[in-house]
């Protein structure tokens, strides 16, 4: 007979039922779901993971929780409702096979990001022959420094990796996650940063502020309200950073290196129109998200111009 079960252990058992996670992962989702948030399964199982002070995995293999740890998961949970992203709630994002420090002041990953890194490293692979196991890379932007990080993580071989980004809360995260990983971290603009390496870099990758100064009112709550404005929002089209980027992108390329840039669903056909009308880039590709929406661009730097 199992507890909470009629002729069960009385009070006691019920008790224990409650405080199993399963049963309390229930009452969040539930939760969650009723204060129309977007991903409450997720959001609940980070959430009651951090309350018990370990990793998500290790919910499946635990009998039961102790009350500290439902109040705890109580109070995470009513901060979620009232709109604190979960991220900041944790202190901690997860990103393909890492995670990140994040809190006030630095933008939070996505996993839209994720398609983009991946792009990168694939695209950095097949470059080897040129680069070998040494490939210079600049992750522009850099925020939380996930990209670096992911790309130090998962590269076969030892990339030297330069962080750049012009806010100092993102740096001071930045620089946390990035610690003991060999990444420079480079405080500097899209369109003026690192000077000493014209011509010398394999790769440039970024995720940059790309939304559209009027589309505020579209967002959710959560991100409008905490993710640092910054990092959202570049001009009335979204393009400001991005045509910021693309030309220091090109000073900094050698003859051949790969610009992977990520940009909003509506961007596609303006930043493939950029990168070819500059004139500085072949082999201009844009590329669709899991959705199938337009996600990023990738191109690579022409011979023989602006050189």
């Amino acid at each position: 007979m199992s507890a909470g079960e009629p002729g069960g252990p009385g009070k006691r058992g019920g008790e224990t039922v409650s405080l199993r996670p399963a049963a309390m992962l229930r009452r969040g989702i539930a939760l969650l779901a009723q204060a129309g948030l977007v991903t409450p399964r997720a959001d609940a199982r980070l959430l009651l993971a951090h309350a018990a002070g370990m990793e998500p995995a290790g919910l499946a293999t635990t009998a039961v929780l102790d009350e500290q740890v439902e109040n705890r998961y109580r109070e995470l949970l009513v901060r979620r409702v009232a709109g604190e992203p979960v991220q900041y709630l944790t202190g901690r994002a997860y990103f393909r096979k890492i995670s990140v420090e994040v809190g006030p002041g630095v933008f939070i990953p996505r996993p839209e990001t994720e398609l983009v890194v991946q792009f990168a490293l694939h695209r950095l692979i097949t470059m080897r022959a040129q680069t070998g196991p040494s490939p210079v890379v600049v992750d522009m932007g850099t925020g939380s420094g996930v990209i670096a990080a992911s790309i130090v993580a998962e590269y076969p071989g030892t990339p030297v990796v330069h962080a750049v980004d012009v806010s100092a809360q993102a740096l001071s995260w930045a620089r946390r996650n990035l610690a003991g990983t060999g990444v420079r971290v480079v405080e500097g603009r899209m369109g003026q940063a690192l000077p000493e390496l014209d011509g010398l870099v394999d790769l440039v990758v970024s995720n940059p502020p790309y939304l559209p100064s009027g589309s505020a009112p579209d967002l959710p709550n959560d991100v409008v309200s905490h993710d640092p404005e910054e990092a959202l929002f570049s001009g009335a089209d979204g393009m400001d950073a991005i045509r910021e980027l693309v030309p220091n992108a090109a000073r900094l390329l050698k003859t051949g290196g790969a610009l992977v840039v990520e940009h909003d669903d509506s961007q596609g056909e303006l930043i493939v129109q950029l990168l070819r009308g500059s004139g500085l880039f072949d082999l201009v590709d844009d590329h669709p998200d899991m959705s199938g929406r337009p996600r990023f661009v990738s191109a690579t730097r022409r011979a023989g111009v602006g050189e």
